[in-house]
């Protein structure tokens, strides 16, 4: 009679990432998935600041775009970097948090401590190893249902807003479908109902890096000890990053400058937009989980909030109580203004209470990153009017 193999267990690769332990909260229950997965137990991993009022109507969630986290207004623990908000999050700005509750959980899938394809799992042989592609497929809807857990973690029964740019406009725009009755306000900014074909193929690229590079090993690099596809995953960042910005600021950031080649030469960067791309990959590899990329930008891919309700946009929304802050950036190509105005017609048409504002900036998409006055005096004017309707 042979032996029953005793359970083993594969540890992750030691990295930067593991030498923080993220704050969470854990749902031994999990979470069952649109794809009919359930993903348990669910770790969902969360930054907060301000204080939550005696009647928890001051709760304002912020969702993350796609290679952000939780750390939006401090310092973040693996770069050292400030937060990717400070901002506009904090006292006396335009989220403000002297007065309101501000909570952002890092997206499930995600690799800053929420589930994703780096948690562990007990697979049928009974090894303990991380996730990696078997991660089930997940949904941008999928995403808001696991931060609704950790709302109602917190005891709060309605949110006076939620807020996001990019994948975190998605988000707020699932929010206010999916659970209208707990959004008394919505900022969806910089962002669209559904993800365009030219995004899915700029996503497709850079997963084709990813997949392209022999560290991948199928997305089996978690076997080798430290081994991760940093040449695949540097390349997805590059591709992705340059449909953040415009050509506009491209050519005032760098133009065509050198960086003091004499010669013609393939063996360097000899512009200096090349060596700021490079810089960009090679950051993001240390702080960003391959598997995590893949899993998260097929999540952005599926989103299309209309073909959800039957290919009419407005019945997403039709009856809800829920006001609408839609903004968008003039030079955004990403997520173009028409898109937004798309949004809004649908907004109006279920007869949704809702503001538009298009930014002029020469910034592109990330411009609802950077320094905006326009843009931040309006997000904080809406949340301000929300804010007093409500009594907060």
């Amino acid at each position: 009679m042979t032996e029953a193999t005793p359970p083993q267990t594969v540890p992750s690769p030691p990295d930067l990432q593991a030498e923080v332990a993220h704050q969470h909260v854990r749902f031994p229950e999990g979470l069952a998935l649109d794809c009919g997965a359930v993903v348990a137990p669910l770790d969902v991993a969360y930054r907060t600041y301000g204080r939550l009022n005696a009647t928890r109507s001051n709760a304002v969630l912020i969702c993350h775009a796609l290679t952000g986290d939780q750390y939006l207004a401090e310092r973040h623990p693996l770069t050292g970097k400030p937060g990717w908000w400070e901002a506009i999050v904090g006292p006396g700005k335009p989220i403000d948090t002297d007065r309101f509750f501000v909570i952002c959980a890092n997206v499930l899938g995600g690799c800053m401590g929420s589930t994703g394809p780096r948690s562990l799992m007990t697979d049928s042989t009974g090894t303990t190893r991380p996730w990696g592609t078997d991660f089930p497929s997940i949904t941008i809807r999928d995403m808001v249902r696991a931060q609704c857990k950790l709302v109602e973690h917190f005891g709060i029964a309605r949110l006076l807003a939620v807020v996001g740019g990019s994948m975190g406009g998605m988000q707020v725009l699932e929010w206010a479908a999916t659970y209208p009755d707990m959004v008394h306000a919505a900022a969806p900014i910089a962002t669209a109902s559904y993800h365009s074909a030219q995004n899915i193929a700029f996503d497709e690229v850079g997963r084709a890096a990813i997949h392209a590079d022999p560290d991948w090993r199928g997305g089996r690099y978690w076997e080798v000890p430290g081994l991760i596809p940093a040449k695949g995953l540097s390349v997805a960042r590059m591709i992705a990053h340059i449909t953040y910005l415009s050509e506009e600021a491209l050519a005032r950031k760098f133009g065509r400058r050198l960086r003091g080649a004499s010669a013609l030469t393939f063996l360097e960067d000899v512009f200096e937009v090349e060596s700021y791309l490079r810089h960009q990959g090679s950051t993001f590899v240390r702080r960003f989980d391959a598997n995590a990329y893949l899993t998260i930008t097929r999540a952005m891919d599926y989103f299309d909030l209309a073909e959800e309700h039957g290919g009419d946009l407005a019945a997403a929304f039709r009856g809800t109580r829920t006001r609408f802050f839609v903004a968008s950036f003039s030079s955004d190509w990403l997520f173009p203004t028409s898109e937004s105005r798309a949004l809004v017609r649908a907004l109006n048409a279920a007869a949704a209470n809702v503001s538009f504002v298009e930014i002029a900036s020469d910034k592109g998409h990330d411009a609802f990153l950077l320094h905006e006055p326009e843009f931040h005096a309006a997000l904080g004017g809406f949340l301000r009017g929300a804010a007093e309707r409500v009594g907060v």
